[in-house]
């Protein structure tokens, strides 16, 4: 197995030696890597790594990778070479999907797993779909888009919408059929974040993470839907301790049965 073909595919830049730690971080549907423009490479001695999709960005000539659990299986083989050290997987919104995706995967072939999964404003697998961009028609959609832009600092460009517009319906699909019958159980701990003045997902609706660890927290942070955009120094530092922090040693082992029992 080589990382050498792949890093420039899924990574923008190939991490680094010299990281105590990393930071793997999923973008929601409708972007690429470029989400976390806004954001430092490095966290203290944690390494920020911004994951690229397939289909959009640097890679949109390549094919839609279909379902979450698909991108999970793709992701195992290029981002094994970097799971050397310890890891945080980071997903806002539909991006929290992936990621938990791909720690279970990691966990069910007794791969490296991430020391904790970070959830931000999304429900849990099995209340699945939620998401209120999948009943908005094109209009709605390209001025969410134009408004995502200018938020990030940019102009809307017309062309670019409207290939923003393909890959966001894509991901939607993706997002549509996506739903876990019972919940599955990770050996890691998982932190789910709300935002104090989101008004897309309320504290009741995250609840449902409580089944999927023995070890859930539920961290408010200031700040509305897209705040992490930003880089609000409250995330970043928790994204620090839980990379670079002492890891915990009382989880099971993994399993995709339901958990026998929620969290804290």
């Amino acid at each position: 197995m080589t990382d050498t073909p792949q890093f420039p595919r899924w990574l923008l830049r190939k991490p680094s030696q010299d990281a105590t730690a990393r930071v793997f971080c999923f973008p929601y549907s409708g972007v690429g890597a470029s989400m976390f423009n806004q954001w430092p490479q490095w966290i203290g001695t944690a390494e920020v790594c911004p994951l690229q999709l397939p289909a959009r960005e640097n890679r949109v000539r390549e094919k839609h990778y279909g379902t979450y659990e698909a991108l999970a299986e793709s992701l195992i083989e290029p981002l094994l070479p970097y799971l050397d050290r310890p890891f945080v997987f980071f997903g806002h919104c539909a991006g929290s999907l992936p990621a938990f995706e791909t720690a279970l995967r990691l966990a069910d072939l007794g791969l490296p797993a991430p020391r904790q999964l970070v959830v931000s404003a999304q429900v849990a697998p099995h209340h699945c779909p939620h998401d209120r961009f999948l009943d908005m028609d094109e209009e709605e959609l390209g001025e969410e888009l134009s408004y995502l832009v200018r938020k990030r600092g940019g102009t809307p460009h017309p062309l670019l919408i409207e290939l923003t517009l393909d890959v966001l319906r894509q991901d939607l699909n993706a997002n549509r059929v996506y739903r876990r019958d019972r919940p599955a159980h990770l050996p890691t701990g998982i932190t789910v974040l709300h935002w104090a003045d989101d008004t897309e997902v309320t504290p009741a609706q995250i609840q449902g993470w409580r089944d999927y660890s023995e070890d859930v927290s539920f961290p408010v942070l200031d700040g509305g839907h897209y705040e992490f955009l930003s880089a609000p120094h409250p995330l970043l530092e928790l994204l620090r301790s839980l990379a670079c922090g002492p890891e915990r040693t009382d989880r099971r082992t993994a399993g995709t049965g339901q958990v026998q029992g929620g969290g804290n």
